[in-house]
């Protein structure tokens, strides 16, 4: 299939092989896109170019997102060799490792909050917003949740929040760039055992739980998830915007679990 031949597509958020987002690019350049990276610093850029060029893309970009200035020279980068492009997959987030354990109320700091919200919510915005004069009709862009943002999981805590945060501004993105036939959706899925998911405290309880809650009980791939992100940054999907989009075998329906 090549459902995404002739667009360029921006990702975000790889660090290795196993990230979330190493699946999406690979589902999207089997889909036929071309690919373009951006990687958080110049100490891992040398790892992801060896990833960009096995997917024939020789596009590596550094971004540190806490800082407008370096997104704006993001941008200034790729306009070198994009003009314009198609779609953006921001897979970026992160927590103080402290704040994801223990008791919410007492461990959160005002320190942590914001960390949490800036990086992992505001990063998104702050991405689209300096590139939005960039992204061709019929655009799409995508990020990554996960249920934490609409129900309590242990230890997840201010991640929680963060998350929440970020799937409400894919919803008013939506609203604001639909004028401009530009799409925005979230992906939620299942806990994926990636170096950043260890950070949080019983994580192979948490990921025991989703398993045995899920209805279809086949574990979630990144190859899953970059499926379906595939389909939400082609044109097949273009009646789809505002929406968080569950990869998970039915677990954010799921009450009773273990029943049977």
């Amino acid at each position: 299939m090549e459902l995404l031949k002739g667009k360029k597509i921006l990702i975000t958020g790889i660090s290795s092989t196993r990230s979330i987002a190493f699946g999406i690019a690979k589902s999207m350049y089997y889909q036929k896109a071309e690919l373009g990276f951006v990687c958080q610093n110049e100490k891992i850029r040398k790892k992801i170019k060896k990833i960009a060029a096995s997917m024939k893309s020789d596009i590596v970009l550094s971004c540190d997102v806490s800082s407008d200035k370096n997104i704006k020279k993001l941008f200034l980068n790729l306009i070198k060799v994009w003009k314009k492009f198609d779609g953006l997959v921001h897979s970026i987030a992160y927590c103080p490792k402290e704040h994801l354990n223990g008791d919410f109320i007492n461990n959160v700091t005002r320190k942590g909050f914001n960390i949490s919200h800036e990086i992992s919510s505001y990063s998104f915005l702050g991405l689209v917003k300096e590139c939005r004069n960039m992204l061709n009709n019929s655009s799409s862009l995508l990020t990554l949740s996960y249920l934490g943002a609409q129900r309590v999981v242990p230890n997840y805590n201010i991640m929680g929040l963060a998350k929440a945060s970020l799937e409400a501004s894919v919803r008013y993105m939506a609203y604001t760039l639909g004028r401009n036939n530009i799409r925005v959706n979230a992906i939620s899925c299942n806990p994926i055992k990636t170096v950043s998911s260890f950070q949080i405290k019983n994580f192979n309880q948490i990921n025991n739980f989703h398993r045995k809650s899920s209805l279809i009980k086949n574990s979630i791939t990144t190859e899953n998830i970059g499926n379906v992100a595939s389909f939400l940054l082609s044109n097949l999907s273009t009646g789809i915007t505002g929406s968080v989009i569950y990869v998970d075998n039915g677990c954010n329906v799921s009450y009773i679990n273990n029943f049977s």
